[in-house]
């Protein structure tokens, strides 16, 4: 058995994400006496998916995430602990679990077991990450940890959230004997009779071997099957392009999300489904970060919730909740339209000014002073000088000058806002309704006032938001079993897929914290098991 990776280092997204896992029913809940009914969170997907949500393979999904989670638990060194108190992303729907339960997180993780393996993990910053999620604010913690705590962890060893994840799975393989290689590029699926028999793959010459001729093409023969886990198409400009739903501006996951799955699979008759689809979300970008030779966004999350700041598009207008879940928000950033004036970046050498570009799909989060001085801004330290990427203006009419939108239009906006956030309401869009708003706010504050707070404290500041994705949704279409399906009927023999590979189990639903990494570790067990049956 073989496991083989396009990049020179193992994990891809799932590494540099936060490593939750979204799944109903789980046995730690059970031991926590708060029993969840597998049937509640299929009648939750139904309600927010609706047709679109195909009903066997969600059925599989919810009734099998479980089972895989004991059998990852006795088959790795990866544990799971609830990730506490975390609501389901659309907490007031039928089936949702407002009080959390559904989302886990893996225990730290002591890279040491991975041998030589232990530096070949995508990590986010280039070194591991010595946290949990929960011990962080997009986690719900309300303080930072101690740097000793944190510095006694890294002489150690350990890491936390996707990099703990994939680390212990990796671990759990080789423990298993099943031979792993990087810089491995899948091409083509290789068949005969109707059936995959193998793949062809390119190995980069840094990855070729003690006695192998370096890189060139190679063929790996399948005696069971293939199973597809090649993540998105994200970084695709002309899969985005011919697929989206709308604008994609910011690919958070890692580059080599290049859709080579999607396309080996199309190419042997695969059908596809969900293919508008992404897991949007909205993004900042840093001038001058990259990662893996491409530009880094940042996830814009904690930022856009918390008390003194507001989100306005060209015309100077809020056009949504901001504290709504990243996956919800696709929908209001594609309706600001093609073409809309949108933020650019700070002109080079230019502290502080700049001038929009005509591009899609973007907007400004824009705060106070108080919340500057209390609270972080993407890429930035709270209170720190200002970097010459974030626009200030001494009043809303200077900072509107600095952005490109009319002055009058940003002043009456935040008057608005702040009169009915003074007293605890956003009648225009219900921020702070939902259990789910103000878990992600300022939960030192009561109620409401965890995310809503007027921006009254002079001067003013504003960050450049586009919409992009933490991946892409659509992909060949697969049963309850994981096994792809046939354009012309049934299903393509020996071939398998899951992740961000596939058409997503839950349809457009992302259903709450890790609600990506559950499907897909779901998928990979029910694809695993019935390629070895």
């Amino acid at each position: 058995m073989g496991l083989y990776e396009k990049a020179d280092l193992l994990g891809g997204t799932t590494a540099i994400s936060g490593g939750i896992v979204w799944v109903p029913g789980n046995h730690l809940m059970d031991e926590d006496e708060r029993a969840d009914d597998p049937g509640e969170a299929l009648r939750y997907l139904r309600a927010l998916a609706g047709d679109a949500l195909d009903l066997p393979v969600a059925e599989s999904f919810v009734s099998a995430g479980a089972e895989m989670l004991r059998f990852v638990e006795s088959s790795s060194p990866c544990r799971f602990r609830l990730l506490a108190g975390y609501p389901d992303y659309h907490p007031e729907v039928p089936g949702a679990r407002p009080g959390g339960g559904r989302s886990l997180e893996p225990e730290l993780f002591d890279l040491s077991v991975l041998g030589e393996w232990a530096g070949r993990i995508c990590f986010w910053d280039g070194e591991p990450r010595p946290v949990l999620l929960s011990e962080t604010s997009p986690g719900g913690a309300v303080k930072p940890l101690p740097g000793t705590l944190i510095a006694r962890r890294r002489q150690r060893g350990v890491c936390g959230m996707g990099e703990a994840l994939v680390g212990s799975l990796l671990a759990g393989c080789l423990g298993a004997g099943v031979a792993v290689r990087a810089g491995a590029r899948a091409r083509r699926l290789v068949t005969a009779g109707g059936r995959v028999t193998g793949v062809l793959f390119d190995m980069s010459a840094s990855e070729a071997g003690a006695g192998e001729a370096g890189a060139g093409e190679f063929m790996v023969e399948a005696r069971r099957g293939v199973i597809l886990a090649t993540g998105g198409f994200e970084w695709n400009e002309a899969l985005v392009r011919a697929h989206l739903r709308g604008p994609m501006e910011a690919p958070a996951g890692v580059p080599t999300n290049t859709g080579d799955g999607l396309e080996m699979a199309s190419a042997a008759g695969a059908a596809l489904g969900n293919m508008t689809q992404a897991w949007w979300a909205p993004m900042a970008r840093v001038p001058g970060e990259e990662a893996w030779g491409a530009p880094r966004f940042r996830l814009v999350l904690a930022e856009r919730t918390r008390p003194g700041s507001i989100m306005v598009n060209a015309a100077g207008e809020r056009f949504c909740n901001e504290a709504a879940n990243y996956n919800s928000l696709g929908a209001a950033f594609h309706s600001l339209g093609s073409g809309t004036p949108s933020p650019g970046t700070p002109s080079p050498g230019t502290p502080g000014s700049g001038t929009p570009d005509e591009t899609a799909s973007g907007a400004w989060l824009v705060c106070d002073d108080r919340y500057w001085r209390r609270y972080p801004l993407p890429g930035c330290r709270r209170a720190a000088e200002v970097p010459p990427w974030v626009h200030r203006g001494e009043t809303l009419a200077e900072l509107a000058a600095a952005i490109g939108v009319p002055p009058t239009a940003l002043s009456e906006t935040v008057a608005e806002f702040n009169r009915h956030a003074a007293a605890g309401t956003d009648p225009a869009f219900g921020r702070g309704t939902s259990v789910y708003d103000l878990f992600n706010g300022d939960r030192t504050l009561p109620g409401a006032a965890a995310t809503l707070g007027p921006l009254d404290e002079p001067p003013f500041y504003a960050v450049a938001i586009r919409i992009g994705a933490l991946g892409t949704s659509g992909g060949p279409r697969t049963d309850e079993r994981g096994r792809v399906l046939a354009r012309d009927g049934g299903t393509i023999p020996g071939l398998w897929a899951a992740g961000n590979v596939m058409a997503a189990p839950t349809a457009t639903v992302y259903g709450g914290a890790g609600g990506t990494l559950g499907p897909a570790m779901t998928f990979g067990y029910l694809a695993g098991r019935d390629a070895a049956n």
